[in-house]
């Protein structure tokens, strides 16, 4: 019988140890839960626009031996002293990626070292694993703009390290839980644009420092109290109700939107300040007046808007250090500060809207000239000769330059009269 060359034993000999060394790069368990998550997730067709753009998964090749996941998969990262994926990262994120569709596999949750799982957009529908609330090393979760529908499960509420949560704009629905306040480490929280409903939390994690839940079907009044760090709060687009209390030990706010609910109550004194660059309540039933403070020093890219409430009384000169101001559609009354217009000519306010209140004044002479770049509009209020057109305001502020005799004296005769509406 013919013996086999001796040289085979050593060929199948060098094929095992190049396979076993590259499969050792990688932890097995995690090899084979990226296997599944990849089945589970499928690269979106390019339109013939964007047909160059690359493909995520072209780089995960399971058929070759000699490839090494945690060097050569995008999107991978592994730990160098472990074999552990830390960082899994699905889609480029390039401009004009239509990015991946598909699920998320319960599969993402044996990578148990992960420390941080960011999905960019795409059209991947389905839920949320709640097998992810066993993944204790996590740190940041981002799962933005895609269709991931259900609720949030309630498991990544108790996440002990977690971070930075991102679910926006998806279609997820439910209440957030209460148990969000648990979350001790937890820095930033963005759940807007999705389907949420019920009331907010009444406590959050003390440690919380941009907190947006804007554009949801949530209802209901602030907390008594918010975390004293917040420096972002975007509650915008919902049905919150109730006076603007909790806000007031927020001494590093510098950007609040609470815009387009049905917050009613003066604002909060407090508020007033320069260290709050975005003060944006549009569209609630606040009333009151703009409080008498320390004017605004100049601001660059600031922004105050506080219009289509029910403000009353005098302008005072709190916010003529604003970039961009808008008072328009309240029951403002009086003249204007001159202040304002000087910030205006002084280039320091760019934009101003007082339309639609019933100001009785506006120091500045007809035909006066505005720099360039200002958008001031003083149209529909009770002025008898308005210093200024129509050429600067919106199309919403109509055609008419002043407003109706009768609604000016009525004004004096009744300052809660419903014809003033």
């Amino acid at each position: 019988m013919a013996k086999a060359p001796l040289f085979l034993p050593l060929v199948f000999s060098f094929f095992f140890i190049s396979t076993q060394s590259a499969i050792s790069l990688i932890h097995p368990t995690d090899f084979a839960a990226l296997r599944l998550i990849k089945n589970s997730l499928t690269d979106v067709p390019s339109s013939a626009s964007s047909s160059a753009a690359p493909r995520f998964f072209s780089s995960w090749n399971f058929s070759s031996a000699s490839v090494d996941p945690c060097s050569s998969f995008a999107g991978v990262t592994c730990s160098s002293s472990s074999s552990r994926v830390t960082i899994l990262t699905l889609g480029t994120g390039l401009t004009g990626s239509p990015g991946l569709a598909g699920s998320l596999s319960p599969a993402i949750a044996q990578l148990s070292e992960l420390n941080q799982l960011i999905l960019f957009a795409g059209i991947v529908t389905g839920p949320i694993p709640p097998q992810l609330s066993s993944l204790r090393n996590l740190k940041v979760i981002s799962l933005t703009n895609n269709r991931l529908t259900g609720e949030i499960p309630a498991g990544i509420f108790r996440l002990p390290n977690l971070h930075t949560l991102d679910l926006s704009r998806n279609q997820l629905s439910g209440a957030i839980p209460p148990s969000v306040a648990a979350l001790g480490q937890l820095k930033v929280l963005v759940l807007a644009s999705n389907k949420l409903s019920g009331q907010i939390p009444r406590v959050f994690p003390s440690q919380l420092l941009h907190l947006d839940l804007s554009d949801n079907f949530l209802s209901g009044a602030l907390p008594p109290q918010m975390p004293a760090l917040l420096r972002y709060l975007s509650l915008s687009n919902n049905r919150m109700w109730g006076p603007l209390n909790g806000l007031e030990s927020l001494s590093e706010l510098a950007y609040l939107d609470l815009s387009m609910n049905q917050f009613g109550g003066p604002i909060p004194r407090s508020l007033f300040r320069p260290s709050i660059t975005s003060m944006l309540l549009q569209r609630n039933n606040l009333s009151g007046g703009v409080h008498k403070s320390r004017p605004w020093p100049p601001a660059v890219g600031s922004t105050v808007d506080l219009s289509h409430n029910f403000l009353t009384g005098e302008l005072t000169t709190a916010l003529v250090g604003a970039e961009t101001l808008f008072l328009n559609n309240n029951r403002l009354t009086g003249g204007v500060p001159e202040e304002y217009v000087q910030s205006v000519e002084a280039g320091t306010m760019k934009t101003l809207y007082l339309q639609h209140n019933y100001i009785t004044g506006f120091p500045l002479e007809v035909g006066a000239e505005l720099p360039d770049t200002a958008a001031v509009c003083v149209s529909y209020n009770c002025m008898a000769a308005p210093p200024l057109g129509l050429e600067a305001c919106p199309a919403s502020a109509g055609d008419q330059l002043s407003r109706p005799a009768y609604q000016c004296s009525a004004l004096h005769n009744s300052s809660g009269s419903n014809s003033l509406d």
